[in-house]
């Protein structure tokens, strides 16, 4: 019987366990918190956004960017519901997002814990990995890197010496394993027990690391000259520069709820384009933002509509909208933004704010467009590992086969989850990618 250690006891650990131990294996899962499952406790606010039915390479990111295919072709969207009926689980969708039918992140979470039990894992808590050694086995060439794998992903036979590989060491005692999987996390939401510690165990081993930076998280915004609307929420798109001068350049927008805070900016759009961010500030690379307050219109439109709502109408020419009559700015620009928002604008445009509706001229209008359709902002940081909800960097990818997730330096070594270099979107990919990264893991090469 093959003895597999499993270290970390989240997402992606979880379901190692339970896949490993349905081949037959002997499962040990160790956590180093006092309980499994805590990050996952919290994600989707508490309610698990599961997966989300809109898959595709475009929702994952990585310095090796074709890495989590495989994975993803093997146990995408309808296997991971598959694998979650089988435990009980009902679903509920909305636009794509699939969560538990409780709307509980406890529900999933207790659902993988009875499967652990239910199958004879032997789960240790508080236990936390000191080292891991590999018995007997040095790491290949890194030469090795570009070779294909054998049949089942190793470049040995399986057990080729008749004696465990690894032995796994923690505070007070120790596990001899013939398969090891690390899935020990990131280092995103550290009140949740990530804290790294799964990189120096790799790196022990001759595994390489991408810088981890933040991820999915808020940005802020030099001197932030938005923080008088601070706590506002309202539809835009970022557009995410990177660079200065002649080498600044567009590297990513998104479009959906803004929120403006005091410390800059945040929402989902923003959480989306924060990778890109963090890797290029980690670099000492410049990073800006433009902010597009009417996301449904184009630039010409918007400046149009800007043009058309600050000039009174007339019988000559009725199509000018609306009749701004006794209204001074700040009611006409109302019409379109929260008030504190408009509040800045007009302000930035040097617009005052009670004048009369009909009082800018058109250098301030043009002014104010300009800034609806591209509020500048210089990004001073990203919100760092507190604040973020994930890991983007980690285990170098180049260094692990795709279809298997074992390590290419030490057989017998599996990696899964967030340690690895691969993050996703908003919207349940980072648990899609835990429950495809773990199931390989567990399969460790089996069909």
């Amino acid at each position: 019987m093959r003895r597999t250690v499993i270290i970390g006891g989240g997402a992606a650990g979880m379901t190692a366990a339970i896949v490993a131990a349905g081949e037959g294996d002997a499962v040990t899962l160790l956590e180093h918190t006092d309980r499994l499952g805590r990050k996952l406790l919290s994600t989707g606010n508490g309610r698990c956004n599961l997966t989300n039915r809109r898959q595709g390479a475009k929702f994952y990111h990585s310095e090796n960017p074709d890495f989590p295919l495989p994975a993803l072709g093997r146990f995408g969207f309808s296997e991971t519901l598959c694998f979650f009926e089988t435990l009980g689980l009902f679903f509920k969708e909305r636009d794509g997002y699939v969560y538990p039918r409780s709307s509980k992140a406890q529900t999933v979470r207790d659902a993988l814990l009875a499967a652990i039990l239910g199958q004879g894992v032997d789960v240790r808590t508080e236990c936390r990995v000191t080292k891991i050694e590999a018995a007997g086995r040095k790491a290949p060439e890194r030469k090795t890197l570009g070779s294909k794998p054998a049949k089942n992903g190793r470049e040995d036979p399986e057990g080729s010496d008749g004696a465990g590989r690894f032995l796994v060491r923690t505070q007070d005692t120790s596990f001899a394993a013939d398969a090891v999987i690390l899935a020990c996390g990131g280092m995103a939401a550290p009140f949740t027990g990530s804290d790294g510690s799964g990189y120096g165990l790799a790196k022990a081993l001759g595994h390489r690391l991408v810088l981890p930076v933040p991820a999915l998280t808020g940005l802020f915004a030099s001197s932030n000259p938005l923080r008088k609307a601070a706590g506002v929420r309202t539809d835009g798109t970022i557009l995410l520069y990177v660079g200065e001068g002649e080498d600044k350049r567009l590297v990513c927008q998104d479009t959906g709820e803004l929120q403006i805070t005091d410390y800059g900016i945040s929402g989902i759009p923003v959480f989306q384009v924060s990778r890109h961010a963090s890797r290029a500030l980690s670099e000492g690379i410049g990073v800006s933002a433009a902010l597009h307050f009417l996301p449904e219109y184009g630039r010409e439109e918007a400046k149009d509509l800007i043009f058309r709502i600050f000039r009174t109408r007339t019988d000559a020419d009725p199509s000018f909208l609306p009749d701004t009559g006794n209204r001074d700015c700040m009611q006409v620009l109302c019409g379109l933004f929260p008030e504190k928002l408009a509040a800045v604008l007009l302000k930035r445009a040097g617009i005052p704010l009670h004048a009369p509706a009909g009082h800018p001229g058109g250098k301030q209008l043009q002014k104010l467009s300009e800034l609806v359709c591209g509020f500048p902002l210089e990004i001073s940081a990203a919100g760092d590992f507190s604040r973020a909800q994930v890991t983007a960097g980690g285990i170098d990818t180049r260094e692990v086969w795709a279809e298997t997730m074992e390590s290419k330096l030490v057989p017998g070594l599996f990696f899964a989850g967030e340690i690895l270099d691969v993050d996703g979107d908003c919207g349940g990919y980072n648990l899609q990618w835990a429950w495809a990264s773990g199931f390989l893991a567990g399969k460790q090469g089996r069909p």
